[in-house]
């Protein structure tokens, strides 16, 4: 009966409470909370354990998935193209909204394993991303190395064509495994998330806590800037169309998205939506569920590239121009790849923050207000998804420019995630 109880619970309210009552131990044991650290280091654990084989099944199955149809070629690259545009934008918002904004205020902590500061030059930078040993990488968990060497595999298999289906279904497979085991390693993030807060509010007190609102804001401020200025930009000037009808009709989709934080729940609502702004049926039917799956400018854009600089401040760790570099370019491709697996945002940042050799330990701290940072981050990956519809489909007469400009009321039901 407690089981059934505790099953019925949302899934955010329990690392909530994995938070709060995290916090509450270590303020009443306090050092002595420090013995609850295992519990965080397993979670950790788990989580690094999933990375390099997820990010390479995720990223082949992905590229893959575009097929090799000629009709569909180019409209595939287009799309994808946008996808990887406006990610890179993305993280570079992110980048600059985190670096004017000193979230981490007098908090420094101490990284349990000290950081390598061996930083190379650029061209070597380019010959360290090609994998000599792609199964050496695979089990060093260099992570920019198994996304070139996914990447390539993937387009490998599309050109050979038959023959490599029997591969295809094989990674394919593979895809699906490492996505249900994601699934069971991420429901032990309450307890790793009430370990790793026993331990940090035991250690170093209550402050620790007072820079999340901080943080909070500069996601949302990220969020909103990349909403009104790229993708209402893109509409105006490529698109050629009006930003403030696209937003009117774009509207009860965003709403959908910020309230259920789930792009897939959010899909009826957000095809609809651009259906209503004159994109073909066809078209849509192709962009919604690929954006749905492949575009999350919020959760591998923003989201990472401010995560890690909030992480680096907390702990007192420099980043330099390499550092921003490797951010922004790990986010927006393994982005792309991996915005299908369930908790794509955490395993965004845990790809991120390994790149740069920040902490792990630092995801706990923002865990637990996921779910507030998840509205805006979803609402920002459905906006991506109707705003990529709108301009590829005027580029490639898929767009019905007087039903853009009509005046047709929605009727978008919200669906539970």
């Amino acid at each position: 009966m407690i089981l059934q109880t505790i099953s019925r619970i949302p899934f955010w309210q329990k690392v909530l409470a994995g938070f709060i009552l995290g916090a509450l131990v270590g303020v009443i044991l306090g050092e002595s909370a420090t013995v609850l650290k295992p519990l965080g280091d397993l979670f950790i654990g788990a989580i690094k354990m999933l990375v390099a084989p997820l990010v390479f099944c995720a990223i082949v199955v992905s590229i893959t998935s575009l097929g090799s149809q000629t009709s569909l070629k180019r409209l595939s690259l287009k799309t994808l193209g946008m996808f990887m545009l406006t990610g890179t934008i993305a993280s570079l918002i992110g980048l600059a909204v985190g670096s004017m904004i000193d979230m981490g205020g007098t908090m420094q902590l101490t990284a349990t394993e000290v950081r390598e500061r061996n930083i190379p030059g650029f061209a070597q930078v380019l010959l360290d991303m090609i994998p000599v040993n792609p199964f050496a990488s695979l089990a060093e968990g260099k992570v920019l190395q198994i996304i070139v060497f996914a990447a390539l595999v993937g387009i490998a298999i599309n050109k050979v064509g038959e023959k490599a289906d029997p591969l295809k279904r094989t990674i394919e497979a593979g895809a699906e495994v490492m996505f249900q085991l994601t699934r069971m390693v991420l429901k032990l993030t309450p307890i790793g998330v009430f370990g790793l807060m026993a331990w940090v509010v035991g250690e170093y007190g209550l402050s620790t806590l007072l820079p999340l609102g901080k943080f909070i804001g500069a996601i949302y401020i990220a969020a909103f800037i990349h909403i009104i200025f790229v993708y209402g930009g893109l509409v105006k000037f490529v698109g050629g169309l009006s930003p403030l009808q696209f937003f009117r009709k774009a509207m009860p989709a965003q709403l959908v998205a910020f309230s259920t934080s789930s792009s897939f729940g959010t899909l009826p609502a957000s095809t609809r939506a651009v259906e209503t702004m004159g994109v073909s049926k066809r078209y849509s039917a192709f962009v919604m569920p690929l954006g749905a799956t492949m575009n999350m400018d919020g959760c591998g854009g923003i989201y990472p590239a401010i995560a890690a600089i909030f992480i680096a401040q907390i702990y007192n760790i420099p980043l330099d121009t390499l550092d921003y570099v490797m951010i922004a370019v790990t986010a927006t491709v393994a982005s792309v790849g991996t915005a299908g697996v369930p908790g794509s945002a955490m395993v965004m940042l845990t790809v991120t923050l390994g790149v740069i050799g920040l902490p792990l330990e630092g995801i706990a701290f923002i865990a637990a207000i996921d779910r507030i940072i998840d509205m805006i981050r979803t609402a920002t990956n459905v906006t991506g998804d109707m705003m990529t519809a709108v301009v590829i489909g005027k580029s490639e007469n898929e767009l019905d420019e007087a039903q853009f400009y009509s005046n047709d009321n929605q009727d978008i039901t919200p669906v539970s995630s």
